[in-house]
């Protein structure tokens, strides 16, 4: 067994486990857009950074852990890091549930950029379902740099195709956030907690519970739930 330190905590993984499985094993929530468990590591959306020492940012999906290491999940670079990231993102492809949750749930609650509203992120999760699940290998990248996008071999339907549709199921991006295409602003922010939470915080993290008992208990909703129920009795 391999023993680590994730969080100020000591735990111990199998080897050629990675952060990121060693941190899950243990409860500790890392967000991630570009990776499922089924498929190959990829490291391509970022938002699985932590912090190995101090100041030493790496993703943790492809790092693997080794005897000693000393992990921050949640560190105060690692969260301004995230968010920079979901930024962009939700820049890139606001119509995307999936990035409007994550920017939510890490509070995100300003887009400093101008929304491209372009439907793919590059996080590769359909190229790979489609080679690694379905071996089909009917889509693959083209193009370098800003050219750089999902297609066909030769922009036509490959014959390995099956139109199966795990390409749209494990794409981010084609989860269309709530408001649809009615959404008049880039952020949605309708899911943030502005309820203090009652649990102490620590420069590596907050508490891993997920979901958080505070969120769960003292959300804007309920909480505004609950003054119109006191509302009400007052009035009786």
């Amino acid at each position: 067994m391999i023993r680590l330190t994730i969080n100020g905590s000591s735990v111990q993984v199998e080897p050629g486990s990675t952060v990121l499985e060693a941190a899950r094993l243990y409860g500790i929530p890392i967000p991630t857009l570009c990776h499922d468990d089924g498929l190959s590591a990829y490291g391509a959306c970022r938002m699985c950074v932590v912090e190995l020492g101090v100041g030493h940012l790496v993703t943790s999906c492809n790092t693997r852990a080794t005897e000693g290491m000393v992990v921050r999940t949640n560190s105060q670079r690692v969260a301004r890091a995230r968010r920079l990231l979901l930024e962009l993102y939700v820049a890139t492809s606001p119509q995307s549930k999936r990035i409007q949750d994550l920017a939510s749930a890490m509070g995100v609650r300003e887009c400093r950029y101008e929304a491209k509203n372009e439907d793919c992120i590059q996080c590769g999760l359909c190229v790979r379902m489609c080679a690694e699940q379905m071996m089909g290998g009917a889509i693959g990248f083209a193009g370098r740099g800003v050219s750089r996008r999902v297609a066909r071999p030769f922009d036509q339907t490959s014959e390995l195709c099956r139109q199966c549709g795990a390409c749209l199921y494990i794409c981010p991006v084609c989860e269309l956030r709530c408001q649809a295409s009615t959404a008049d602003t880039a952020l949605c922010s309708g899911c943030l907690n502005f309820s203090p939470s009652c649990f102490k915080t620590y420069d590596d993290a907050m508490c891993f519970l997920d979901p958080c008992h505070a969120c769960e208990l003292t959300g804007p909703f309920r909480a505004d739930a609950r003054t119109s129920r006191r509302a009400a009795t007052t009035a009786r």
